[in-house]
């Protein structure tokens, strides 16, 4: 495979991912809102939070000590793609300003706050599940048995 075949590889592997991501990070605003009837601040949230959790877990897994091969297209496909399309922190930011803008101080303090610290709380439990995975022996499960 000639350098050029692998860039385009590359860059479709991440397009491909960031559509897969994107598109549920849509449906996923639709199920919040429309279907179980909470506010889109809920939905940003969620997808952020979810979002960090992979992006660790699966970095963790497919590290240099991790038990999972991936290669570069792998990787990038699943955290420049799929977690790039599917966390979105221009939407945080648009969600704070507006309620600025509305006045609401204390919520958009709180909403900031709380997706901030919960993405990275969710971002050290996928690195803490990953890690404690890589250190299994081989061929094991994760059930223990």
């Amino acid at each position: 495979m000639t350098d050029r075949q692998a860039a385009m590889r590359l860059y479709l592997a991440v397009g491909c991912g960031a559509a897969i991501g994107s598109l549920t990070r849509f449906l996923s605003g639709y199920v919040i809102v429309s279907l179980l009837g909470l506010n889109a601040l809920w939905s940003t949230a969620f997808v952020n939070i979810v979002g960090c959790w992979i992006i660790m877990a699966f970095a963790t897994l497919t590290g240099p000590d991790g038990r999972m091969m991936a290669g570069p297209v792998s990787r990038n496909f699943v955290m420049a793609g799929f977690c790039g399309g599917l966390t979105t922190f221009s939407a945080m930011s648009l969600d704070t300003f507006i309620l600025l803008f509305e006045g609401d101080l204390p919520l958009a303090a709180t909403y900031l706050i709380s997706v901030v610290g919960l993405s990275l709380v969710a971002a050290w439990l996928g690195y803490l599940m990953a890690s404690r995975l890589n250190r299994l022996p081989k061929g094991s499960q994760a059930t223990g048995s």
